[in-house]
């Protein structure tokens, strides 16, 4: 009786749908993708040494933890993004890895999560107080939606649906277009893309698409779609989002690639040690590898995600 349970709810639309056909075919033939799966640059397991899943479980759902909410709303400012000039340069963070950037005439937004929660089971992973003032009506028109992953908290299902006439084009790792396309947006608007290529926005304006330590998925199989970052190159400005994930050296190889960025987005706040693939304060202290003068955005935690 509880698998026909599971079975019927995970055919909900929020859970996305699994690649197949030409997808699968050009993700099979990704240097990344290895028995069955993508694969990190550094192999190293999921949970760190000395934690198990069961633990982690036992520990996530059924351990006490103080100060685990904020008791107050979270202080923020609410900016009317279509009043921004067009001529300015600027980041507007709404909470979590969401983030809206306005470079050199583009906007591009950054992982939205606006529905208030990071899980597709109703009532748990709830948005913070404060963290939630925006929505997807709020934003003006998209020139590129980027994706780091398909994890609920990063692809949010309600609030890509909601934006779905306002973005022009969707930029994603291998296979998450199928979650686009099955939520009824146009092949056209999507521009999937495995680590290490180019996107080319306009003259002197290219999006590169970056490793990142991670993994993905949205039920019950795994890292069949690829995780990323991303780098900016706009005519003026040189931004770097992290995507979400572990250190693995890719800061320094970054700054290599490119030369020193102007400003890293970074995934910060709630972490878990038991999370080898997460970022954790040790990770986000290499930022400086990107260059001495980067100014960075740490984006931090609307939800309880990781725990410790």
């Amino acid at each position: 009786m509880l698998a026909a349970v599971i079975f019927i709810y995970r055919r909900q639309p929020q859970f996305g749908k699994v690649p197949s056909g030409e997808r699968l075919a050009r993700i099979e033939r990704s240097p990344h993708y290895k028995n069955g799966r993508f694969q990190n640059l550094v192999e190293m397991p999921t949970l760190s040494e000395g934690y198990s899943t069961s633990g982690e479980v036992y520990n996530t759902f059924f351990k006490e933890h103080p100060r685990r909410s904020p008791i107050d709303a979270l202080p923020s400012v609410r900016t009317d993004l279509s009043k921004l000039p067009a001529d300015s340069n600027v980041a507007v963070w709404f909470g979590h890895s969401s983030v809206f950037i306005q470079v050199d005439g583009k906007r591009i937004l950054v992982d939205p999560s606006f529905s208030g929660r990071a899980s597709p089971l109703p009532g748990s992973v709830r948005a913070y107080k404060g963290s939630n003032i925006y929505s997807a009506a709020d934003m003006p028109p998209i020139d590129y939606l980027l994706i780091s992953h398909d994890h609920y908290d990063h692809l949010d299902y309600e609030t890509v649906v909601a934006l779905k006439d306002k973005v022009k084009h969707v930029v994603c790792g291998l296979g998450v277009g199928e979650h686009f396309e099955h939520w009824g947006y146009a092949p056209e608007q999507i521009i999937e893309k495995d680590w290490y290529e180019a996107i080319e926005v306009d003259s002197g304006f290219t999006i590169y698409t970056e490793s990142s330590h991670h993994e993905s998925g949205r039920g019950f199989v795994r890292d069949k779609t690829l995780w990323m970052s991303y780098l900016i190159q706009a005519p003026g400005l040189r931004i770097y989002v992290s995507g979400d994930g572990g250190y693995d050296g890719r800061f320094a190889e970054t700054e290599k690639k490119f030369g020193p960025v102007d400003w890293a987005i970074m995934d910060d706040g709630q972490y878990d040690k038991g999370l080898a693939i997460c970022s954790s304060p040790a990770g986000r202290s290499q930022a400086g590898d990107l260059g001495p003068q980067s100014k960075t955005l740490t984006s931090g935690a609307s939800f309880q995600i990781h725990v410790r």
